[in-house]
């Protein structure tokens, strides 16, 4: 135990140097004073829908060359992202108040769009050099960030929306005068990668700070009418009275106007995202997660070492005695033991337990390797939507462990290769179907309601190329290459005629599913921050424990599954294949029920049935790949414990 102990300390000490580790993410870019930045804006977003919109959705200013979007990678797609430019021009280290445009008068349509994306709590998400912008707010005096300004805002007890069309920005930049390295990477998308370089660099400014005050000012639009874009104004004080904001209704006219102040900081480019991550909404309790998994291993800890006392007891006892008395104790005791002529009977539906075992390798090994990496620092927040798409590659390319690991499994089972390519097929085609259709359900909704979040049809024509041009053909190579792999041979040999099996007072379903508890109760805290990030907008990056969380629920789900089957074989019940799947796959039950959970007590916001048939339709999704994943875990182990079971046992 002392030196599990030390392991265990180890791999706390890792994780916490984790948490704030990450490459820096995208090509580090340095300005000159005066030199012209544009900000980009991205899709309007809200934790009262989780439906996104485009900007300019909405009756803003457009730039003067027009609209254009932004190269966006697969990840950022799927999530809904869409990264236009805008007109808001800042020029480094130059302090100005601007004007950028005035509206047409607002129309029924636009006046009806304006306040329901107010009352929705829509929220416009600009970037300035990869940076999302930061709003500061004091709630009951404590300073909360948040990402993003509100579209406008609707004061107690008044049935009047106001217009946010003011923002005093502040950009924090950091002067840098040319060191030992520099930054080189790919792009805003790209990954960071630290090398030597000339000393003899420029010296410039860079970005580490994007921060704003939002404002909603009445201007008279006759006087702003006669200004072009980016005219100097006098700067503005944001109003406290109602009167002098602008308030939204049919045939005003607004105008938008920007102001922005550059202050030097000694924040350093590396260290600029700290800010984000250290956010008070998404900071983890430490204390809380030490707790649960150090309760959580011992438990299952000393289950695990009064289990293989009981085993070994047990072969001890059984390999000690002669011919005779074994045919003696084999009438007079029940047990494991009697069911060494039906243990490794096949087990029903076989064909979609291979399939199931198939996937489960596949989604074990894309969370395992993410999480891994991410852990390292290789998924930068600065990357949007690079965590999606590194997953959805590795789930691709580990099709061919997927196609493997399932045909040996109908070799061993069947002891033949026939029917390998539709065992093969289907594992290409069983978990990503399902998500297939339930994504195609979702997106009607969204293509209903006219959100940026729709899969457009030329992404859809792309997910469903690489998964018939890569994963399949991937998974049916390694189909092929199970087909030569050596099936396992059984130790002992399997009767004709099946053994009853005895009555029991409990059904075995109950205790299936009661097992679930132990491997949820490693996952139930870090759930809750992760959906948090998901559905409240919040920043997740505590990866380091993540990979705690997931070794946890590797080893808890391996124990749950090998107590059950055994338990299972101690009361004559030889039918344990399906039940040892079950056993640590149940957690998915319960991960969805606390989604349900999630949804009523902490996104209470969250309004209309569509919002809530997208979160429940995604957290399906992750429910079915944690029940095939750790299902996977624990068949696997607890098939081979009863191989290693019976392979120890003198067979006459």
């Amino acid at each position: 135990m002392p030196g599990t102990c030390w392991v265990f300390l180890l791999v706390l000490l890792f994780a916490h140097s984790c948490h704030g580790f990450y490459l820096p993410g995208s090509y580090m870019h340095t300005y000159s004073t005066t030199d012209s930045i544009f900000a980009k804006v991205n899709s309007l977003t809200s934790i009262e829908t989780e439906l996104p919109f485009s900007y300019y959705s909405l009756p803003y200013c457009k730039p003067l060359s027009g609209i254009k979007k932004s190269a966006e990678n697969l990840g950022e797609l799927l999530m809904g992202d869409q990264i236009d430019n805008s007109p808001y021009r800042f020029r480094m280290n130059v302090n100005e108040s601007l004007y950028l445009c005035t509206t047409n008068p607002l129309n029924e349509h636009e006046v009806k769009l304006l306040k329901q994306r107010t009352r929705d709590l829509y929220q416009v998400n600009m970037i300035l050099d990869n940076l999302p912008v930061m709003r500061i707010a004091k709630q009951n005096g404590i300073n909360i960030q948040w990402t993003g300004f509100p579209v406008g805002y609707t004061p107690p007890n008044s049935n009047d929306d106001y217009i946010i069309n003011h923002l005093k920005f502040k950009v924090l930049v950091h002067e840098y005068e040319g060191s030992a390295v520099k930054i080189i990477g790919t792009g805003e998308e790209g990954m960071g990668v630290i090398s030597e370089a000339d000393k003899k660099k420029a010296s410039g400014f860079e970005i580490v700070g994007f921060e704003v005050v939002p404002c909603s000012v009445k201007y008279d639009p006759e006087v702003m009418t006669k200004l072009h874009m980016y005219d100097s104004i006098s700067p503005v004080n944001c109003p406290l009275e109602l009167d002098k904001s602008q308030i939204i209704g049919e045939q005003e006219r607004i105008s938008f106007t920007y102001e922005v102040e550059f202050v030097k900081s000694n924040i350093r480019w590396p260290s600029r995202w700290d800010a984000y991550l250290k956010m008070e909404g998404a900071r983890v309790h430490w204390f809380s997660i030490l707790n649960s998994l150090m309760v959580i291993t011992f438990l299952a800890g000393i289950v695990f070492v009064i289990f293989l006392r009981t085993v070994r007891r047990d072969l001890t006892r059984y390999e000690e005695l002669d011919k005779e008395s074994q045919a003696q104790i084999n009438e007079e005791l029940s047990g494991w033991k009697l069911v060494v002529g039906d243990v490794f009977r096949e087990p029903d539906c076989p064909k979609l337990l291979c399939v199931m075992i198939g996937d489960g390798v596949q989604i074990t090994g894309m969370a395992a390797v993410t999480i891994v990496f991410a852990a390292l620092g290789f998924m930068s927040p600065a990357s949007r939507g690079m965590l999606l798409t590194g997953m959805i590659i590795l789930y691709l390319f580990l099709g061919i462990a997927a196609g493997y690991v399932a045909v040996h499994l109908w070799r061993t089972l069947k002891g033949t290769s026939e029917g390998w390519r539709s065992v093969s097929w289907l594992v290409a085609c069983f978990f990503p179907g399902i998500v297939f259709v339930i994504l195609t359900v979702l997106n009607f909704i969204l293509w209903g309601s006219k959100s940026t979040g729709a899969i457009p049809i030329s992404l859809y024509f792309v997910l469903l190329s690489l998964w018939f041009c890569i994963s399949v053909p991937l998974t049916l190579v390694g189909g092929f290459l199970g087909t030569r792999a050596e099936s396992i041979q059984y130790p002992v040999r399997t009767n004709q005629i099946p053994r009853e099996i005895p009555a029991r007072k409990c059904p075995s379903w109950l205790l299936v599913l009661g097992a679930g508890t132990l491997p949820f109760g490693t996952l139930f805290i870090e759930l809750f921050f992760i959906l948090s990030s998901i559905w409240l907008g919040r920043f997740y990056y505590v990866f380091g424990f993540l990979l705690i969380v997931l070794l946890l629920l590797i080893i808890v789900c391996a124990e749950v599954s090998v107590v059950l089957t055994y338990m299972h074989l101690c009361v004559e019940d030889w039918r344990w294949w399906w039940k040892a799947f079950f056993a640590s796959g149940s957690v998915a039950f319960y991960v969805f029920l606390y989604s349900i959970n999630y949804l009523v007590f902490d996104l209470q916001s969250l309004s209309g049935p569509v919002s809530a048939i997208l979160y429940l339709g995604y957290s399906m999704i992750m429910a079915i790949a944690i029940m095939l994943s750790t299902g996977t875990i624990g068949f696997m182990t607890s098939f081979y414990f009863v191989h290693y079971l019976f392979s120890s046992v003198k067979i006459d």
